[in-house]
């Protein structure tokens, strides 16, 4: 098959992996090819918000599993192909000098086994950094069942790793992957977690530090599918915040279902972008404004109001009385919608000399158009009436326009 086949076929093949970033590096270039330092990487950004500047390809969609969702899986009926380590190599070099990339972004079916799959990444990585002096962005998929030393020799030679958990829960696993299990996935991210702690310590005891002694300087990702078979918005938010919690991930990035193939098992229709970006929107709330997913969801309410943000649904259902800005703590000034964490922090700065009024809030720049049925400002209240919490969900959703924004519009 010829290269510019593969390319199309492998680079087509990944696009359904959202867990690439280029951001968190700090790879300085001395001497060779390439720079992942902070001015090094230029990004490039579809409209949906996902980075386009690393060159995104499969080594291989061959796959020995058979997951329900996946367009890979050995009993789809689909173009297969494959790379050699050699062509993946001089892609990723040509493609840099001609400015096309900023780095490299690779995943993989798995074939033979996760061993043998796990080899052949390494050796791309391996083969750039040291043959081709490249010093560029890698960040590749590592895989699930490989060995723990597979591993970490990964990791001395990428900037970030991506481990991805695809489902939330066993029963959404054994139901839509049965080949694979939850700890089958989560133990190479333990593995990288306390590895990752190692070489901070290690970092700030060694004065000499080299680049080789490095392990993955961008962290570790996860993704996860949103809307495949009867899964809640609460079992993924759930799971992200274990992640965070027990990982210490970068990111969990998040991909609404798209059928690519008929199974009893799964929607026949994709899940709403909507949907997706609901659960982006509470990730942020679960990483920056102190919230946790069992307050944002529980099990009588287990998906978001998609007329509706996160945090404007959890102010509603938790509503009882105004917040008073000029005696809330931080934490509760985070939890008011409009406010975010710089808006938070100039309120606590600012009312130490005197008490605000809308007035000052004005300006100091910070926005109450969203936080006005929920505050009080200097004891006075300047919100709409309501009598009851569906009155106010019902003035939010027709303040909000109750629908999503076209990106065509």
């Amino acid at each position: 098959m010829e290269l510019k086949e593969k390319i199309k076929i492998l680079s087509d093949a990944a696009k359904y992996d959202v867990s690439c970033s280029s951001s968190g590096s700090n790879r300085k270039n001395k001497g060779g090819l390439g720079n992942a330092s902070q001015s090094g990487i230029c990004h490039s950004w579809s409209e949906d918000g996902r980075c386009i500047s690393l060159l995104k390809i499969l080594f291989t969609n061959h796959c020995i599993y058979d997951c329900n969702y996946c367009i890979n899986a050995k009993s789809v009926n689909s173009k297969r192909a494959a790379f050699t380590v050699d062509e993946v190599v001089d892609l990723t070099i040509n493609f840099y000098k001609r400015n096309y990339i900023e780095g490299l972004f690779l995943s993989s079916g798995i074939f033979k086994s996760c061993d043998y799959t796990m080899e052949k990444l390494i050796e791309v990585a391996k083969r750039l950094r040291q043959e081709e002096n490249f010093n560029g962005y890698i960040h590749m998929k590592a895989i699930p069942g490989a060995s723990q030393e597979l591993i970490k020799e990964l990791g001395r030679y990428v900037d970030r790793m991506s481990i991805n958990i695809e489902l939330p829960t066993e029963k959404s696993l054994a139901l839509l992957a049965p080949e694979k299990s939850l700890d089958e996935i989560t133990r190479p991210m333990d593995l990288v977690s306390k590895t990752l702690k190692i070489n901070k310590l290690e970092k700030k005891k060694y004065k000499k530090f080299s680049k080789k002694d490095l392990f993955l300087p961008a962290g570790q990702t996860s993704q996860m599918i949103v809307g495949a078979g009867d899964i809640h918005d609460r079992d993924v938010l759930t799971r992200s915040q274990s992640l965070y919690d027990n990982y210490n991930l970068k990111r969990v990035y998040y991909s609404a279902y798209v059928p690519v193939r008929e199974d009893s098992k799964l929607p026949k229709i994709k899940t709403p972008l909507i949907r997706e970006h609901r659960i982006y929107q509470a990730d942020f709330l679960l990483r920056f404004y102190g919230f946790r997913a069992g307050e944002l969801l529980s099990e009588s309410k287990r998906d978001f109001d998609l007329n509706l943000d996160p945090k404007m649904d959890w102010a509603i259902e938790n509503y009882s009385n105004p917040t008073d800005i000029n005696k809330a703590s931080l934490e509760e000034l985070l939890k008011v919608p409009g406010f975010g964490p710089q808006s938070a922090r100039k309120i606590v700065r600012a009312r130490r000399a005197f008490n605000l009024s809308l007035e000052d809030l004005k300006k100091l720049r910070i926005s109450t158009k969203r936080a006005l049925n929920f505050i009080t400002i200097s004891g006075k209240y300047y919100g709409r009436r309501f009598d009851s919490k569906e009155a106010l969900r019902s003035l939010m959703v027709e303040r909000e326009g109750g629908e999503q924004l076209s990106f065509l519009d």
